[in-house]
């Protein structure tokens, strides 16, 4: 799970955008794209294609990725005008860029990190977050998404893992827990424990690293006393107060989602600092908006470990256009592990 990106609505008004077909260079002005709509339903419709204003390029899509935010955004969590172009990440090649942007990147393939828009032939991007994915196949990067660079960052950035270190990791099954067990392994730590939703995602995790995977249930009493330098939290409630008690001195709490529940942990600070620990949280949609080049550059650093085969994004679904409201159902319902992708052409 990530932080849903800042959402941005795709401009419904007519514009034209020229792309590489299959067979030959056609001006086009219309495409296909899956939209949420007022009655909360998706549905596949024809949209005009959207043009790159300054600093933006225009993608045309070949895989799109499935997240959480897709989840957010059907529940209604955020306040969103509809009709919405959802999909938060997408892979394809750029076929046109807007002020500002080297015209050399016409034709490159990449991954883009997005604020919507992905479940259509043509998105938007801004160009500091396409992602240069030449190294991967187009279903590989569509499925590194937010995902990757999220758990880059959980491990390295924010909670600073150093070898031997000891690592609790919740949600293992999923598409960051997947890959925070294998940053963290390629950082060094001696010890990696996940936490998955229930028993039969055990053995599905274990395969990313972990040395031990406890179902939901049997956290956090099968630990003993067993406590962590690092814990990654997006659950929330009564999780993150037991994750407070599992910490060791000096360790981290990294926070970056609330699968369980939005109500709020009361944490004391003076207790933490008591035993020099901390509690931080790490948003990759702020990130996005404040700092794009450093979050890109976390994302560089990952598409290198995934292309030389350091860490294996596991696609585990894929899904036709016209079944986006089956993949983001079928996320929220916990039956997802690993990365599910959408194939738009």
């Amino acid at each position: 799970m990530s932080q849903l990106p800042h959402l941005t609505k795709v401009p419904d008004t007519a514009k034209v955008a020229l792309y590489q077909d299959t067979d030959s260079t056609q001006e086009v002005n219309v495409m296909k794209a899956v939209v949420l709509d007022a009655d909360d339903q998706f549905r596949i419709t024809e949209a005009a294609v959207p043009a790159p204003g300054p600093g933006e390029v225009a993608i045309r899509v070949a895989y799109a990725g499935v997240q959480y935010g897709d989840v957010l955004v059907r529940e209604g969590h955020f306040p969103i005008p509809r009709p919405f172009v959802p999909g938060f990440e997408a892979s394809g090649d750029i076929v046109a860029v807007g002020d500002g942007v080297d015209e050399a990147r016409i034709g490159e393939q990449v991954t883009a990190l997005i604020g919507g828009g992905g479940y259509a032939e043509v998105v938007i991007a801004p160009a500091v977050l396409a992602i240069n994915a030449a190294q991967v196949d187009p279903r590989t990067a569509a499925g590194f998404g937010w995902v990757t660079p999220t758990a880059y960052d959980l491990i390295h950035t924010v909670a600073g893992v150093r070898p031997g270190d000891s690592v609790l990791i919740h949600a293992a099954a999923g598409g960051v827990g997947s890959l925070a067990g294998q940053f963290a392994a390629a950082a060094g730590a001696q010890r990696i424990v996940g936490v998955v939703g229930n028993a039969d995602q055990v053995d599905y995790a274990r395969q990313f690293g972990y040395h031990q995977v406890l179902a939901r249930e049997e956290f956090p009493d099968a630990l003993g006393g067993e406590k962590f330098d690092v814990i990654l939290d997006p659950i929330g409630g009564d999780t993150r107060v037991a994750n407070v008690a599992r910490l060791a001195a000096h360790g981290r709490i990294v926070v970056y989602g609330n699968i369980a529940t939005f109500e709020p942990v009361t944490v004391s600070a003076n207790d933490l600092l008591m035993q020099g620990q901390s509690l931080m949280t790490y948003n990759s949609n702020l990130a996005s908006q404040t700092n794009p080049k450093r979050l890109a550059d976390s994302a560089a650093r990952a598409m290198s470990l995934v292309a030389d085969g350091s860490v294996r994004i596991d696609i585990t679904a894929e899904y036709e256009l016209s079944d986006v409201e089956t993949a983001i159902a079928n996320l929220a319902g916990g039956q997802t592990r690993g990365k599910s992708i959408i194939r738009v052409r």
